[in-house]
């Protein structure tokens, strides 16, 4: 096992549990609130400051598989295995105001699974993903914007440009991207070999990856259709992050099994891009996210473990406590605070520590 550093970055703030597996986490823009779901229906609001504890979503006998916060924190929408999407309106100051989260809006699609969606980055729209096609909701207008059709296979992801102008969508030999400024016009369509399992835009824009079923990772330029593939991975590729350090070369990470491959772009004097494997965990990576502005990569697993890598290249920490595996992972966004859940319910949340202040960007 490599060396761990003499310093731990990341202490435990903060710990809870839910009725059934955590199934998904996402923190509000401000970093003050982490909302956590859960196989059972349930869904929390934690308030870090106060540690306070809001239940909206009651438990059932349905899971709860994706949730997020609107841009501007103004919303929270949730979707899952009973079809519903649901949003609630959030107090515009959640910390001192008394008032609960309110349901505003329950869309209802029955007999089909709802478990991918995704804010846009600039406007309060809500796309979410419906078996062959994805459907685009309007929160200001309350209405419908478009559904765009998939139509090979269910749709396994789905991404926001960072500009917020496009959407891209994955599943079965493609990538399609559509234009909001019409989308009614034909997709954008990067083929692929196999179907596209994760896609992952880079922070500025200009990379798109796609973890794919034949156990490769494809990469293109936003605005080339000639992509790079990288094999040589075990099993399909299903989770990705790119790195969120912009002075540095491109990097992305993506999960394999129980291997961890990262992948750097060469300069531009040189093709293609190089990669580093790891294979410190014992069971199946289920989440990937590096810390925002920085190389720090967070990893979790079935293994029961999160593991820190300094610069996505070594060994920093290992945090635990979840015995039967970690399913979920978020960085807040100023980077100081790291959620996991686990497959027992389990949620934590760690906290810079002050002595490790800085050492890992």
């Amino acid at each position: 096992m490599p060396s761990l550093k003499k310093s731990s970055f990341l202490s435990l703030s903060w710990k809870g549990q839910l009725q059934d597996y955590v199934t998904a986490m996402d923190w509000s823009p401000d970093g003050k609130w982490l909302a956590i779901a859960s196989g059972s229906s349930e869904v929390i609001l934690l308030n870090i400051p106060k540690k306070q504890t809001i239940t909206i979503g009651p438990s059932g006998s349905e899971s709860i598989d994706c949730l997020g916060f609107s841009y501007d924190g103004q919303f929270l929408a949730a979707g899952g295995q009973n079809g519903q999407v649901k949003v609630w309106r959030l107090p515009k100051n959640l910390t001192t105001d008394s008032t609960p989260p309110t349901l505003v809006k329950v869309l209802e699609h029955t007999r089909t699974w709802v478990d991918h969606l995704a804010w846009s980055p600039m406007r309060n729209e809500l796309a979410f993903s419906l078996g062959r096609c994805v459907q685009v909701w309007d929160m200001v207008r309350e209405e419908i914007v478009t559904t765009l059709p998939f139509e090979a296979s269910s749709v396994l992801d789905l991404a926001w440009h960072p500009d917020g102008n496009q959407l891209a969508l994955s599943g079965h030999l493609a990538v399609k991207i559509w234009s909001r400024s019409n989308w009614d016009d034909d997709p954008k369509v990067q083929e692929l070999a196999a179907a596209g399992m994760a896609i992952a835009i880079s922070a500025d824009g200009q990379y798109l990856a796609s973890g794919n079923l034949d156990n490769s990772l494809v990469v293109w330029e936003w605005e080339s259709p000639y992509p790079w593939r990288m094999t040589g991975f075990p099993s399909k590729v299903r989770h990705l992050a790119w790195a969120g350090a912009r002075s540095s070369a491109p990097a992305i990470a993506a999960a394999s099994g129980a291997i961890l491959a990262v992948w750097r772009k060469l300069p531009a004097t040189e093709a293609g891009w190089t990669s580093r494997a790891f294979d410190l965990h014992q069971k199946n990576i289920t989440a990937l996210a590096f810390q925002p502005g920085s190389s720090l990569l967070a990893s979790a697993a079935e293994d029961g473990k999160v593991i820190l890598w300094h610069k996505a290249k070594e060994l920093s920490q290992i945090l635990d406590g979840a015995d039967q595996g970690f399913s979920a992972l978020a960085w807040n966004p100023k980077g100081k605070l790291l959620a996991a859940g686990g497959a027992q319910g389990e949620w934590r949340v760690w906290a810079q520590s002050s002595h490790g202040k800085g050492f890992l960007r």
